[in-house]
């Protein structure tokens, strides 16, 4: 074979290749057989399923749930179950067997309709309509979104076994609604690993309470002792740009040796430790609690992270249990998910009432006024009008004292004039202005603090009932009258602010000055300050403050005309 033939079949060798390569299109792939495509997507040894089968199989295999070691392997779908009781519906997934839903059906996100825009028939035609489409549903207290880890979720670090965390678990009832049948109060999950663990969750519900009860069972189904340490975690997203006030904290709370820990979320940057000898621990919002309760407080830990999507996890860390052979390991919690009421929670008996923010020192204030507004209540059927009951009760008793200070300043505006002369006389020699000072107050026995001091007693009185107002749920939705239908939030029209500040104003006219004509100028601007102040604070705050007025004006006058 010569040259000129080897290299033209060379040539038509790689014009063949190039055209095969770069120029011609495959042909068409036949359709695979639909019976095929199931084989392939079914289980390997289930290949003559069933339709019914088949459609399982073709369903993404999300965990085992066999019940026993020898049992065979099915895939199981995630579904829902539905939870009745008379104070709350929930809702639990089989992933995981955690919370999905948690709502409380005695309390709304916001006032009915009907109570909510009495004014706009009034002040519509004049521009101020201020009607807002918001349904008033049900508080929820699970918020995670798509694709985040759901609260009551547990898994098992450090162990021999740790269970996947979005696992499928197998329910033992489609649903539990112990308000139509109170016997059947319990539901079990339970996921099984082959030759190694099966974890039973069992939840029981009991009418009448917002606690309910897990008890955690972990079988041992190897030939040798495991070790098992739980983590319980409750994972809350919070919306970076929700709105929040000043005075309302929303995020994880704890309560470790007897003391309220509560942590900012903005300032959560590394994962915080806490512990041993947590007794409670979980998510607060203003008026509501989701707390999970561990049966050993004193060796359990508590965890606090948040990760990149703002997911808040707050997990408590319980001992290791070393479980034999054939044998089950108990893990035992409680959780309450419901309202910061004081009595409900003070039953609970683990110290869940000092999640109401009365403060470490004016709680002792705070609490027997909240207790006294409740006697009312239960009398008038309105927290408003209990409110201005209260108030009149705190001025009739620190009425004495009242009296002494308004009679200490009358005396003292009628030292003035020889006051003045004093310090012209002494106006270079302060320590002589000084010893004649406190020798005219002796002799017309005039205490300087008299005027003072009944007022600065009162302050601690005025906090405790200002946290007592602004974090007691009974006020939440609580109706006064006409446009007031909340007290736990501002007046919408800020007409009893101003009304306060008018009143204030009044009051700062009739109250004896004895200071120079600035600081009575200086003085009168606090009316205009505190009516801003006072804008947004509770409307039933605002209540109590503009009735004080009243009543400080009506004893103001009285002290005026005797001593006119």
């Amino acid at each position: 074979m010569d040259k000129r033939t080897i290299l033209a079949i060379v040539l038509s060798m790689l014009v063949l290749f190039v055209y095969q390569t770069f120029f011609m299109k495959p042909p068409p792939k036949k359709p695979a057989d639909p019976q095929q495509k199931e084989a392939v997507t079914a289980a390997p040894t289930a290949p003559t399923a069933p339709p019914a089968a088949k459609e399982a199989a073709a369903a993404p295999v999300l965990a085992p749930a066999a019940k026993t070691d020898a049992a065979p392997q099915a895939t199981v779908r995630e579904k829902d179950i539905p939870v009745e009781t008379d104070l709350y519906t929930a809702v639990f997934t089989n992933r995981g067997g955690a919370l999905k839903s948690f709502k409380l059906k005695g309390y709304r996100t916001e006032l009915p309709q009907e109570r909510r825009y009495t004014l706009d028939a009034l002040l519509g035609p004049l521009g101020f309509k201020k009607t807002v489409d918001r349904p008033a549903l049900p508080v929820e207290l699970v918020y995670v979104q798509d694709g985040m880890s759901r609260p009551l979720n547990l898994t098992f670090p450090e162990s021999t076994v740790d269970m996947p965390a979005e696992g499928v678990y197998e329910a033992d009832a489609g649903s539990v609604d112990i308000v139509k049948s109170p016997d059947r109060n319990r539901l079990t999950f339970s996921q099984t690993l082959p030759s190694r663990v099966r974890v039973e969750k069992i939840y029981t519900f009991q009418p009448g309470k917002f606690a309910f009860d897990l008890e955690v069972r972990v079988h041992n189904l190897t030939a040798a002792p495991i070790s098992q340490k739980a983590l319980m975690s409750w994972h809350q997203f919070v919306d970076p740009k929700a709105e929040t006030d000043s005075y309302t904290h929303e995020g994880p709370i704890v309560y470790v040796a007897k003391a309220i820990d509560r942590q900012e979320v903005k300032k959560i940057d590394k994962e915080k430790l806490f512990g041993p000898d947590v007794s409670w621990a979980g998510f607060e919002t203003k008026y509501f609690i989701a707390s999970m309760i561990p049966q050993n407080p004193s060796l359990t830990s508590l965890v606090v992270s948040r990760d990149s999507r703002n997911l808040i996890s707050t997990s408590l860390s319980g001992p290791k249990n070393t479980i034999p052979a054939g044998q089950a390991g108990l893990f035992g919690y409680t959780f309450f998910l419901g309202p910061k009421d004081h009595g409900i929670l003070k039953a609970q008996g683990v110290g869940l009432e000092n999640a109401i923010d009365f403060g470490d020192w004016l709680k002792w204030l705070a609490m027997p006024m909240l207790i006294i507004l409740k006697y009312l209540n239960e009398f008038v059927k309105n927290y408003g009008i209990a409110i201005i009951i209260l108030t009149i009760l705190i001025k009739i008793l620190f009425w004495p004292l009242g009296n002494k200070s308004y009679e200490s300043m009358k005396a003292m505006q009628k030292l003035q004039p020889k006051m003045v002369e004093l310090r012209e006389k002494y106006k270079d020699d302060k320590q002589k202005l000084s010893q004649e000072t406190m020798a005219l107050y002796r002799a017309h026995k005039v205490n300087p603090m008299g005027g003072c001091l009944p007022m600065l007693i009162q302050i601690p009185v005025f906090f405790g009932l200002y946290k007592a107002l602004l974090y007691a749920i009974e006020l939440r939705h609580a109706p006064f009258f006409w446009w007031i239908q909340d007290l736990s939030a501002k007046d919408p029209y800020y007409i009893t602010p101003i009304i306060m500040g008018a009143t204030m104003f009044v009051q700062q006219k009739m109250t004896p000055t004895a200071g120079d004509p600035m600081q009575q100028k200086i003085m009168l601007f606090l009316p205009i300050i505190f009516t801003f102040l006072f804008l947004n604070f509770p409307s039933g705050l605002v209540i109590y403050w503009l009735f004080n007025n009243i009543l400080s004006i009506g004893q103001q006058y009285y002290v005026n005309k005797k001593h006119s």
